[in-house]
């Protein structure tokens, strides 16, 4: 057996089918979300809190604008965008992650897919790390745009593969070895296995800015920071 195959066995084991993944994402999330700030935090050496910084500012939206928080989680983009003077509401499928919630903006529970929120009824919308825990991207694409309007802005924030050969190294040996092994010890074991291997989820860059575009945005841009660790794709709702 392969290297390759083995690592794709051993993801094989660790991802839920795909008619589980909303449940056991969901519980997951809700086993989760006390410590999940503080694994974040530790696990990234803080430069989270500077993805989500330069991903609401990436918005350019007017002070006072109304975005859409989607898997707000505990509140840490929706505070950064209050922080930024843009007024926030949270989304999250988590019960867990909301009672967790430390943020003043107003949270709502519902479905990325299915939101709560009439046509064009927000300026922008940021969503954080959540992208490949989504049962699917499209339908979620096309959701974003129905609820921003004209000329609004999206923002999505996730991890990414470095491209440069010895960045990918290190990032692989850390983000599938070092992350499960902190992440066990400290928090879940099987959270923490499945949130690497979750990458899988993630279509190659060209790919994903194409399904933004088919959506229905204009001048999508993907950025990657962090040597490649993390993505930021932004748009404008055409």
């Amino acid at each position: 057996m392969t290297a390759r195959s083995r690592g794709a066995r051993h993801a094989a084991s660790v991802l839920p089918a795909p008619a589980d993944k909303a449940q056991r994402v969901e519980e997951m999330f809700d086993r989760i979300a006390p410590r999940y700030d503080r694994l974040n935090r530790l696990l990234t050496f803080r430069l989270d809190v500077g993805w989500r910084r330069r991903t609401v500012r990436a918005l350019g939206l007017d002070a006072g604008a109304r975005v859409l928080d989607i898997a707000c989680g505990t509140g840490d983009l929706c505070n950064e965008l209050t922080r930024q003077r843009l007024e926030p509401i949270g989304v999250d499928f988590s019960a867990g992650m909301l009672r967790a919630a430390r943020t003043t903006a107003p949270l709502v529970r519902a479905d990325a897919l299915r939101l709560p929120v009439r046509r064009a009824g927000a300026d922008g919308l940021v969503c954080g790390f959540a992208l490949r825990n989504l049962v699917a991207l499209e339908p979620f694409f096309s959701e974003c745009a129905r609820v921003v309007r004209t000329g609004g802005r999206i923002a999505l924030l996730d991890v990414a593969e470095p491209e440069w050969g010895p960045a990918r190294v290190v990032h692989g040996v850390y983000f599938r070895r070092v992350v499960p092994f902190v992440g066990g010890r400290l928090g879940d074991r099987s959270a923490y296995r499945y949130l690497p291997e979750s990458t899988s989820y993630l279509p190659p860059g060209p790919e994903l800015v194409a399904s933004v575009e088919a959506a229905g945005f204009v001048d999508v841009r993907q950025r990657l920071l962090g040597m490649g660790a993390a993505q930021l794709v932004t748009a404008t709702r055409r």
